[in-house]
């Protein structure tokens, strides 16, 4: 992404670095248009390089940081333009959990996970390019997830619907998981893939208000 020396940066163009409906969902919700742009990062892959013992909020704060830039790289600049990238994980008793991808292991994460508490992070990464040139900056957020007592024959349903297979953590709080989250302490909307608070004080760091953002959805 190179500099936009000479173009009119009054209303930048916003990609969301990621094909998440729940990301979306929390953007439009929030009056931000946006275009999407979905990465092919190899997530197991880099997360391999970083090695076992690194930090879960490393993990995706460096998955995210990867993502905006995979977009960021892509996309033919003549306007301001800021690209998002995010990526979730849960951190469970030590160990970072993302997608299941399999019935067999999204059963056996919520059997262990029920009763208890575990830490959702999301890193965020933001790169924005106007006529100062290109800057970016990044942030991981944590809320705390408690979990119900759900019984197996709960988890047998909620894993044969799909849902969790392709979530981080086997769960989500803004569809059928919700019944099973008892309660979280921190950002709700962070659970649910990217905070909306921790986004503008990014932007606001990059000399972007939040407020000049709110247009009319296309």
């Amino acid at each position: 992404m190179t500099s936009l020396a000479g173009i009119d940066v009054s209303a930048p163009r916003i990609v969301l670095a990621s094909a998440s409906p729940a990301r979306a969902m929390l953007l439009r919700s929030a009056g931000i248009p946006f275009q999407v742009r979905a990465s092919d990062v190899d997530e197991d892959a880099l997360t391999a390089e970083l090695g076992q013992d690194a930090a879960v909020t490393d993990i995706v704060r460096t998955l995210a940081q990867a993502k905006a830039e995979a977009i960021a790289e892509r996309l033919a600049v003549t306007e301001s333009t800021i690209v998002i990238g995010c990526d979730s994980m849960l951190e469970f008793e030590g160990r970072a959990y993302g997608k299941p991808q399999s019935a067999e292991v999204a059963t056996a994460r919520w059997q262990l996970m029920r009763g208890r508490s575990g830490l959702l992070h999301t890193g965020h990464h933001v790169i924005h390019a106007d006529a100062g040139g290109v800057r970016s900056t990044s942030s991981v957020v944590s809320t705390q997830v408690d979990f119900e007592q759900v019984s197996d024959e709960e988890i047998a349903a909620y894993v044969a619907t799909g849902e969790p297979l392709q979530v981080a953590g086997a769960f989500t709080l803004d569809s059928k998981g919700a019944a099973f989250i008892r309660g979280v302490t921190g950002d709700h909307a962070n659970v649910v893939g990217l905070s909306i608070a921790a986004l503008r004080r990014l932007l606001a760091e990059l000399g972007v208000a939040w407020t000049d953002l709110w247009q009319p959805l296309p």
